[in-house]
């Protein structure tokens, strides 16, 4: 079954949730949670992964901005695996061997772009966090 895009239903949407540029706490809390919210839901229809994709750019421009990462790719990777609750075995097959995942995980070995990119793929969140 292929699902196609209903700009209606999308506009309903963007109507709903009214994102634009954030400029505030609050615009990017709220964002946020929608986001979240999204992240985890089952079975997203088009349009709310098209608005999904577009919450992630505008939270992820706010927070470059606004939060400048000053930590290593591999100390980022920890952190998202903690709150997430991801365990070195769940990476196996997704950026290499258990020692590679090993040596990545604990900052011995850096992490390639194409890791990166699995990792964003894995996460569903920008490779660039890796790199």
């Amino acid at each position: 079954m292929i699902l196609t895009f209903d700009r209606a239903t999308y506009s309903t949407l963007l109507a709903e949730i009214a994102p634009k540029a954030i400029e505030t706490e609050e615009e990017y809390n709220r964002f946020l949670a929608v986001a979240e919210r999204l992240t985890f839901a089952k079975n997203l229809t088009p349009e709310e992964r098209v608005l999904y994709k577009l919450l992630v750019t505008l939270i992820e421009v706010y927070e470059t901005e606004n939060y400048p990462i000053e930590s290593e790719p591999h100390e980022i990777l920890q952190h998202i695996m903690e709150s997430s609750g991801t365990r070195q075995a769940d990476l196996v097959g997704i950026i290499g061997s258990s020692g590679v995942v090993s040596e990545v995980v604990n900052g011995k070995r850096a992490i390639s772009k194409a890791q990166a990119k699995a990792l964003g793929n894995y996460f569903k969140i920008s490779p660039s966090l890796f790199i």
